[in-house]
């Protein structure tokens, strides 16, 4: 056969490619490659160590008798593929979990051969998705989880419980409707904040959690020091964990709320003028620590406190890890069973709450087992509205101002107006110094009590801005006391 004859390298290898993987893109734009019948998917550009779709293709054409190639065809070709896919359909891909089609989510198990569990109202089956309904990605984060446990009886859910050493049920019951949350993937969660004394085991409480979702190479890691590493670690799994915090800087507070009900990030692409990287992110998160000061009243709404005691008597790691390894598959099955449980019971959603999906879960949960979650939700944000006034003293300054007017009244004044007011009662007549991170001008007062807004109208002080037609101005108001009838019905 002549040179002109032979069938071009590049040829033979698209034409391989084409027969045994499919390529879609993103809405990203990047192209996905998906080898036929198995749901994960690997980015064709992908310069990975190891599982890169580049190697599994080189392994393909050399297992199959086709040959081997050089670079540059693999090149050629993977060029040509690209751009073809560039035409095709845009389908999204996924970590950990994901929606499903007639309203079901699927679990990753992170398994060679890709079977995963389909989670519906009607029950929960270990199936392989079809690669049209889910695309898988995977990273070095995304560990095998066990087949889960069927029949279980829902005893898993009190094995977990008696390794872990929360306070009361009603941390119990948080905890479990937490990790119902992180099985739905439309339901942004409040992060679970472990707290205790030393000793209480938060971290290994920590790691059981997330391992139930992570499978056992799940692990709790420290806070990146900029908001691109942390970036980079929300996006490569699905459940972040940080532990043993000690201080919470405002910037990775801000940064904490945007993962846990979802932003976007976009920087430059390498090697680029003018192309960009969008990153979209909300993921479940989870934090331990004894105490982190003061508390910024937007996390606050968003923080799941879980208090801890330490346990009367010591385990080594090895039994205790050991003992959790076994009833794993028993402890998913039963949160599955649960999960399933909850997704059918019917509740109304609290309109009163900052996160009302997870709010109405905790409604579900209550309603499918009788549970006080909501309760207990409703109570543990009572409890970090206190924690957020204890770290604010300008809070504490106009909750003792709003304590001197009637119920029903109303003041208004400017914003300079008010900053006077209450640095005179801050200072008193014994003229205390004002404190560091004081209001210095009228515009960053109100900026301070538009944060603390919140909190403030869970203690029945409302703030609210207003302009007539010569200057604006804020308003203070004491609501007056609802009738007595409906006061007994609020407790």
């Amino acid at each position: 056969m002549s040179e002109d004859e032979k069938t071009p390298a590049r040829q033979i290898i698209t034409d391989y490619a084409q027969a045994h993987f499919r390529y879609f893109r993103t809405i990203d734009g990047t192209v996905y490659a998906q080898r036929s019948g198995h749901p994960v998917a690997r980015p064709i550009r992908s310069q990975g160590t190891t599982g890169s779709h580049r190697q599994e293709l080189m392994v393909g054409l050399f297992k199959d008798g086709v040959g081997v190639f050089n670079g540059t065809a693999l090149k050629e070709a993977l060029d040509l593929i690209e751009a073809l896919a560039l035409t095709e359909n845009v389908q999204p891909t996924h970590i950990r979990v994901a929606p499903g089609f007639d309203g079901a989510t699927w679990l990753d198990l992170g398994r060679d051969d890709g079977k995963s569990v389909r989670i519906h109202s009607t029950g929960w089956a270990i199936l392989t998705p079809d690669p049209r309904e889910v695309c898988w990605r995977r990273t070095q984060l995304t560990g095998e989880l066990p087949l889960p446990a069927k029949d279980t009886n829902g005893k898993g859910i009190d094995l977990l419980l008696r390794l872990c050493n929360f306070a009361s049920a009603e941390t119990e019951c948080l905890a479990i409707a937490w990790l119902i949350g992180c099985l739905e993937p439309s339901v942004p969660v409040p992060a679970p904040f472990l707290t205790g004394p030393q000793g209480a085991g938060k971290s290994t409480g920590g790691r059981m959690l997330v391992r139930i979702i992570e499978g056992m190479s799940g692990d709790l890691r420290r806070a990146p020091k900029d908001e691109e590493n942390m970036i980079t670690a929300v996006a490569a799994g699905w459940v972040t964990a940080l532990d043993n915090l000690s201080h919470l800087p405002p910037d990775l507070s801000d940064l904490m709320c945007c993962i846990v009900t979802g932003a976007e990030s976009i920087k430059r692409a390498l090697f680029t003028d003018g192309d960009v990287v969008r990153s979209r992110y909300r993921r479940p998160m989870l934090l331990t620590g004894i105490d982190v000061g003061v508390i910024r009243p937007d996390l606050a709404e968003r923080l799941l406190p879980l208090r801890l005691v330490r346990p009367r008597v010591r385990r080594t790691e090895a039994e205790l890890w050991t003992e959790y390894a076994e009833i794993l598959p028993v402890v998913l099955g039963s949160l599955l069973d649960l999960t399933v449980k909850v997704r059918a019971a019917e509740a109304e959603t609290p309109t009163d709450l900052r996160m009302a999906d997870f709010a109405h879960l905790c409604a579900q949960l209550d309603a499918a087992t009788g549970f006080g979650s909501l309760a207990a939700y409703r109570a543990s944000l009572d409890d970090l509205n206190d924690d957020v006034i204890e770290g604010d003293l300008l809070a504490q300054t106009v909750l003792k101002h709003a304590a001197g007017l009637d119920w029903g009244e109303e003041v208004r004044m400017t914003s300079s107006e008010w900053l006077h007011c209450l640095t005179n009662l801050y200072s008193g007549e014994e003229c205390r110094p004002l404190p560091k991170g004081w209001p210095t001008t009228g515009k960053v007062l109100s900026d301070r009590l538009k944060r603390l807004q919140p909190t403030l109208a869970a203690r029945g002080v409302l703030i609210d801005w207003g302009r007539t037609s010569s200057a604006r101005y804020i308003e203070m108001t004491r609501p007056p006391l609802p009738p007595p009838n409906e006061q007994e019905a609020a407790f």
